[in-house]
């Protein structure tokens, strides 16, 4: 096992020029909650689930405004076609692997279910992503299990994000080297008001890895394959419009660490905001709503902002990860993964 790891902040890698929230993660955003799973046992199991609440409540009464994007299809995020049609998130989101979603809806069912309020629920649109850890993970064995994803729900906490090969990242690859989940935040004024922004991604993608501008020079061989996940949240009052705009904008953060986009990828990203002011309550889906949401001059900065952290929160996903001995399920082997090399290696 790796010793202590570091997030790229503290290796004198900045991206971008807002400054980041008090903890430089997506639970900056008062009330947002995550919590992992982490599956790690034996020689073959290395997998998990990650869970964010965008609040505290009963999200199903309660819904958040969501806008939901696609960069390359190559995957699968369960729940989408609704946030697209409707614009509003009713349950947490998981992050899993790829033969998991299923498990993951199931847990999100019974999480919903129980919740006081939603007595008479017939109907719930849960909402999991995924990528394929098979190459550090035995994903034919049904791990995790529903129980697994309804802890990392339960446990789904505000303050710190633990990153790195933790919950959905513990079996994940990118450019060849370790991957993981990786978060970051800014703070960005507009006009009188600063709001903040966050990201949490499930890295597992290829491409050159590029730092700074940079080329990472340590490989000699880099993945092309390969997907990732991108949650933004912010406190920002948008309407759902807006935030697939605020989810778009991500992939520019996406391609400036060097990612490949290439037929076999999965590229998706899912923005969403907390504000009071814009939460889809029972009464405002009941009828005619005059929501504050911040217009199309005004969201520029959180435009920016969606891209400079991306860039940092997959860097961390990646500097915060330990080399991985697991079990390639595609050739019944076991298999090795090296972390990023810290302090970096010389950049060309």
């Amino acid at each position: 096992m790796d010793h202590k790891r570091h997030r790229i902040r503290e290796f004198g890698f900045a991206p971008g020029h807002f400054e980041p929230g008090p903890l430089n993660a997506i639970t900056d955003v008062d009330g947002l909650r995550v919590g992992h799973a982490t599956c790690r046992e034996g020689e073959r199991t290395r997998t998990g689930a990650t869970a964010i609440l965008p609040h505290g409540g009963n999200l199903f009464q309660d819904k958040v405004p969501a806008g939901f994007a696609v960069f390359n299809g190559f995957g699968k995020l369960a729940g989408s076609t609704q946030i697209t049609e409707l614009g509003e998130i009713e349950t947490p989101i998981v992050l899993t692997n790829t033969l998991a979603v299923g498990r993951g809806i199931e847990a999100i069912v019974r999480h919903t279910l129980v919740q006081p309020g939603n007595e008479k629920v017939v109907s719930i649109n849960a909402v999991v992503g995924e990528t394929n850890d098979s190459r550090l993970n035995d994903i034919r064995a049904a791990r995790p299990t529903v129980d697994e994803v309804l802890s990392a729900i339960a446990t789904a906490r505000s303050g710190p994000v633990e990153e790195g090969a933790v919950g959905a990242g513990t079996g994940t690859v990118a450019f060849g080297l370790k991957g993981g989940i990786g978060t970051s935040s800014r703070l960005v004024p507009v006009g009188a008001e600063t709001y903040r922004l966050g990201v949490l991604v499930q890295s597992n993608y290829g491409g050159h890895l590029m730092i700074a501008g940079h080329d990472y020079a340590a490989l000699a061989e880099h993945d092309k394959d390969g997907s990732i996940v991108i949650i933004l949240a912010t406190d920002a009052p948008l309407c759902s419009r807006n935030l697939e705009r605020l989810a778009r904008r991500s992939f520019g953060g996406l391609a400036r660490t060097g990612a490949a986009l290439s037929n076999g990828s999965g590229d998706y990203a899912l923005a969403f905001s907390t504000a009071e002011a814009v939460r889809c309550t029972p009464e405002r889906r009941k009828g005619v709503s005059v929501s504050p949401a911040l217009g199309n001059d005004a969201v520029s900065p959180l435009f920016e902002a969606a891209i400079e952290a991306t860039e940092e929160a997959i860097l961390n996903s990646l500097a915060m990860a330990t080399r991985t001995e697991g079990y390639n399920a595609a050739t019944g082997r076991s298999s090795t993964v090296d972390a990023i090399t810290l302090p970096l290696p010389a950049l060309r």
